[in-house]
């Protein structure tokens, strides 16, 4: 039975249907004489059943009965009959070979990003663009900033999203709170430390670095060291969640440590937010930014983004000139801002709806279901990689649940278990990176990837391509393994609610 079939028995009648979306009975009608539902109503079909009938079958049905048809012409036929004047000329620019609509492959996403998107998520990506300073966006923006500071756990007024990736969110932070000849403290224990550092640099700051291992977490004591050593430093910069090694530092201690000292705090959580806790008012955090591709599972291209009174205070009282005109705090508030809007830059608007849609199903899931979602499926994967004979380059209590670096197996090429994971298996994981290059896969658990089929395919494929290649694991302990850590923890739930129960009663 076609969509629109089952709609009407979901609802008893064509004259009930219509009702509940408002449209005339004619509209229903001709959608069972046609046979599908049209692709413009997925949202509000599976808004209005809960559900039941997603988005995406109404998107796929409609495609299959109704594919988009584009009139063309012959290679070399002109519309006017003739070709026109310079048409030979313009040919020698033209591509040598013939270009096609592009169609990615499915695959799955589970390396260090981007992450696979929600139906929901795409479906409001491809609806019709708006102007960026229309009433009805700018309602939206408003909502949007709600969400963002539901993620960020802040009631911090400036908390929009940068139209831009995670790393445009980096410089903005640094470029506006950065001064010619300021002192900075930069924690680096990874690639994107090191990248810190850069911006430090590029803002005409001194640079006062604290070097980690990669894969330990930032000391606090090391910094408060510094600190003492360096008393004019103005901000201390870290990542909170390091990507390149699936190790977190402690964001509370540090940002306590930099407060005891004056200094404003720049806290990369690009892979921690919605993955695990970002407590932003909680912990006092001065100017954080994140990404849209990670755990909040949108398309790349936005770097949500949230500071203190403290920060805005400071960058409007800064005597000179913001180094970048685009990334100027001073020129974005009154983008932003809650009063009358001031046109800035075009905004992306279809991403924007995407991060709105995004945020939103985080907000239907709940914050700390979300980061119980991904311990969960983390610990099934970690049981069943180690069943592999695989170590962690982290210590287990600074591991990310959402990023599971791990060793590359003795005897494996490594790029050569990466490529047929892909080839074979449909399976993106990621390379180590910087000194680790060659010697660790990553392993990402992140937001709309963050399932159990994933889990169980990931270690399905694994053990193929490791047996495949010659490495002595059995294939199937790794599943096994992870049928048994999720039993555990549903055993340990069970258990917990019992005694709720037993001490509420």
């Amino acid at each position: 039975m076609n969509c629109a079939g089952r709609l009407v028995e979901l609802f008893g009648s064509q004259a009930e249907l219509a009702r509940r979306l408002s449209v005339d009975r004619a509209v229903v009608s001709n959608w069972i004489k046609v046979g599908y539902v049209p692709a413009r109503w997925a949202m509000e079909i599976e808004q209005l059943t809960g559900g039941e009938i997603t988005a995406a079958e109404i998107l796929n049905e409609a495609t299959v009965r109704k594919p988009l048809k584009l009139k063309s012409r012959p290679d070399g036929e002109s519309l006017f009959g003739s070709p026109l004047p310079g048409n030979e000329s313009m040919n020698n620019y033209a591509p040598a070979k013939r270009i096609h609509s592009f169609h990615p492959p499915q695959r799955t996403l589970m390396g260090p990003g981007p992450t696979e998107i929600h139906p929901r998520v795409l479906t409001t990506m491809s609806q019709p663009a708006i102007g960026y300073l229309d009433p009805i966006f700018v309602d939206m923006m408003e909502e949007l900033k709600t969400l963002l500071r539901y993620v960020y756990q802040t009631k911090n007024a400036l908390t929009f999203p940068i139209s831009g990736p995670g790393s445009v969110g980096m410089e903005f932070c640094f470029v506006n709170m950065v001064a010619p000849g300021d002192k900075v403290l930069v924690c680096r224990n990874g690639v994107f430390g090191a990248r810190m550092i850069e911006n430090v640099e590029r803002c005409g700051g001194h640079p006062i670095v604290i070097d980690e291992t990669w894969g330990d977490p930032v000391d606090p004591q090391k910094l408060e060291d510094a600190l003492k050593s360096n008393r004019d430093v103005r901000v201390v910069a870290f990542v909170h969640a390091e990507t390149s090694t699936g190790c977190q530092s402690d964001a509370k201690l540090l940002t306590e440590i930099a407060h005891r000292y004056g200094a404003l705090v720049i806290v990369d959580a690009v892979t921690s937010l919605g993955g695990t806790p970002v407590l932003v008012d909680e912990w006092g955090i001065d100017a954080i930014y994140s990404a849209s591709q990670k755990c909040l599972s949108c398309t790349p291209g936005l770097s949500p983004v949230s500071f203190s009174e403290r920060v805005v205070d400071y960058v409007k009282a800064r005597k000179d000139k913001i180094k970048s005109w685009f990334m100027d705090m001073n020129l974005l508030l009154g983008y932003w801002g809650a009063s009358q809007r001031t046109y800035h830059h075009t905004a992306p608007t279809n991403a924007l709806f995407a991060l709105h849609e995004a945020l939103l199903l985080l907000r239907e899931e709940g914050l700390e279901n979300c980061w119980a979602r991904h311990h969960r499926h983390h610990l099934a994967l970690k049981a069943g990689l180690e069943s592999l004979g695989l170590r962690y380059l982290v210590k287990d209590e600074y591991q990310l649940p959402q990023m599971n670096a791990v060793f590359c197996a003795q005897g494996a090429d490594e790029a050569e278990v990466r490529r047929r994971l892909l080839n074979e298996f449909g399976l993106e994981i990621g390379a180590g990176l910087g000194p680790l290059a060659g010697k660790i896969w990553r392993f990402g658990m992140m937001g709309y990837s963050c399932r159990a089929d994933n889990v169980m395919l990931c270690l399905a494929a694994l053990g193929s391509v490791l047996s495949d290649l010659g490495v002595a694991v059995h294939v199937g302990d790794a599943e096994a393994a992870a049928h048994a850590a999720y039993a555990s923890q549903h055993a340990r739930a069970a258990q917990a609610k019992k005694k709720g129960q037993a001490r509420a009663a």
